[in-house]
């Protein structure tokens, strides 16, 4: 196992840095969520299709690029630099793991949608669900469909297809059959809608939650690289700021107060890229076990996603993780880079003065995605609580 990013995830990198910083500027950022629909349709087209991220984690038998958690989470460390309103983690993240999961027929004909671009997809459960406790869900499936209502969902006003869990079981329904209604959210660059089904005709996927809660996980796991990300440009352009800004006739940045701050939070966001870079690499191992075990190791994610495309070539395509490796990683991330991707931006802010505090520069729209980051798919509390369990921590006893 290794941290470093391969030579391809480097390349990966480097063409979504290029196309962001070509395609969505900051002044773009600002403009598009002020204008209350951050979604640029052309953007997704191009990272869709034009760079495969799309189709990153989907296998090649399905037209994906059979690629790994690992450059799924670089995309998404890029996507956090630019706050970018794109529903890869939704859909090519999120998404794109339950029908990985369900193992259906129906699966495989949606993998195949999401993976040319032509169709997204979005779990129809709230943003704030925690992949340790997967409810039921407020959906029921009845003789004339699907019927319910769910809140605080991401990605719905985009999606074309809807996961949607009822009971104990996995649906899809075609968005166009339900009501979504965007609600007022925190984060201006990630909306967030209340999905309404009234007897939806539905196409069942799987049987249990397991995919459900598989989708939970890789979310809360790769969320992490986002997190990274927002932190990373927060501290780069704080730096930036701190040599121009000007006080008493001396670079702000000169000062040893302002110092200290800016070394400690480097040395916590060294910290977070490691955790988050970890729990990418676990989770691609547990994604190859799960594709070997299927006898589907031959191609797409079961081998090449980490293994030929370089990914695995630097020591990660080795599986000596063990099957609980995927679940720790993801906690110990989710539990440290949320924490630290709001200080981050908090620091980013208090720094910037004045500017800092106003709307014409962009750092409120990177605080607002570290707070939303923050409680969304489990807060640090949450994964802090698995954590202990999964060490076998027993908890403080009372007085």
């Amino acid at each position: 196992m290794t941290l470093l990013y391969s030579e391809v995830e480097e390349e990966l990198r480097a063409a979504v840095r290029d196309l962001l910083a070509d395609r969505y500027p900051p002044a773009t950022v600002l403009a598009r969520a002020e204008s209350g629909s951050p979604y640029d349709a052309a953007l997704w087209k191009s990272l869709a299709r034009d760079i495969g991220a799309a189709g990153l984690l989907i296998p090649e038998r399905y037209g994906g690029a059979g690629a790994s958690a690992r450059e799924a989470a670089v995309v998404l460390e890029e996507l956090g630099r630019a706050v970018t309103p794109v529903p890869f983690l939704t859909s090519s993240v999120m998404a794109t793991r339950a029908l990985l999961a369900a193992r259906s027929d129906a699966a495989e004909e949606l993998l195949t949608s999401l993976a040319s671009g032509d169709a997204t997809a979005a779990l129809a459960v709230s943003f704030a669900t925690s992949p340790y406790r997967v409810p039921a869900g407020p959906v029921q499936a009845g003789p004339g469909g699907l019927s319910g209502r769910v809140t605080a969902v991401v990605g719905a006003e985009t999606a074309d297809v809807l996961l949607v869990p009822a009971g104990r079981e996995l649906y899809a329904v075609a968005a166009a059959d339900v009501l979504v209604e965007p609600v007022v959210s925190l984060d201006l660059t990630r909306p967030i809608a209340t999905v309404t089904l009234d007897g939806v005709p539905a196409t069942p996927l799987s049987a249990d939650l397991t995919a459900l809660r598989a989708a939970l996980e890789l979310g809360a796991g790769l969320l992490a690289s986002e997190q990274l990300g927002v932190a990373e440009w927060c501290l780069s352009t704080t730096v930036a700021y701190v040599k121009e800004r000007h006080q008493f006739a001396r670079p702000i940045g000169s000062f040893q107060a302002l110092k200290h701050r800016l070394a400690d939070l480097w040395t916590q966001i060294v910290q977070a890229r490691a955790a988050a870079r970890n729990a990418a690499d676990a989770l691609a191992a547990a994604m190859r076990r799960e594709a070997g075990a299927d006898g589907t190791g031959t191609d797409g994610a079961g081998t090449d996603g980490a293994g030929t495309d370089g990914a695995g070539t630097d020591g990660a395509g080795t599986d000596g993780r063990g099957a609980d490796d995927a679940a720790t990683a993801v906690a110990v991330a989710q539990a440290w880079c949320g924490t630290v991707a709001v200080r981050a931006a908090e620091e980013c802010v208090q720094m910037h003065g004045g500017l800092g505090m106003t709307w014409e520069h962009p750092v409120h729209l990177y605080l607002k995605r570290a707070k939303a980051d923050e409680i969304a798919l489990g807060t640090p509390g949450d994964h802090r609580d698995a954590l202990a369990v999964l060490a076998d921590v027993p908890a403080p006893s009372g007085p």
